[in-house]
């Protein structure tokens, strides 16, 4: 991501158009390197609770976090988006963060914790 997306004036949507997003929290439980993806990234594994279960995510996140501590970090993630293949890693959800003043990504979270699984309103 760019600098330059946050001046980018962006087009409206209605909350039925939201609502198809499905973002949910979950706990990464596993995180291995991603030494095959062409921008540093990490495999994780995200526990989604019972209802989703466990999925698996590449995330370029190398920039801020260090494997050891992502283990037990709650994160948001969209579920509903077809799973993408990133080199020889099947991608099944979208980790998401915003981008600091370098353009390396924060990871979204709850600031207290939350039942896995639990969606985005």
């Amino acid at each position: 991501m760019s600098s330059d997306t946050a001046s980018t004036p962006t087009a409206r949507t209605d909350y039925a158009t939201f609502q198809q997003v499905d973002i949910r929290v979950g706990t990464i439980v596993a995180v291995e390197p991603f030494p095959q993806a062409r921008k540093p990234a990490y495999k994780l594994t995200i526990d989604f609770g019972a209802a989703l279960g466990t999925r698996r995510s590449s995330a370029q996140i190398t920039g801020h976090y260090a494997p050891e501590t992502l283990l037990g970090r709650q994160v948001a993630a969209v579920v509903n988006f077809p799973p993408r293949q990133i080199g020889p890693f099947m991608s099944e959800v979208l980790t998401l963060g915003f981008p600091d003043a370098a353009g390396e990504v924060v990871l979204i979270h709850p600031s207290q914790p939350v039942p896995d699984g639990g969606r985005l309103f």
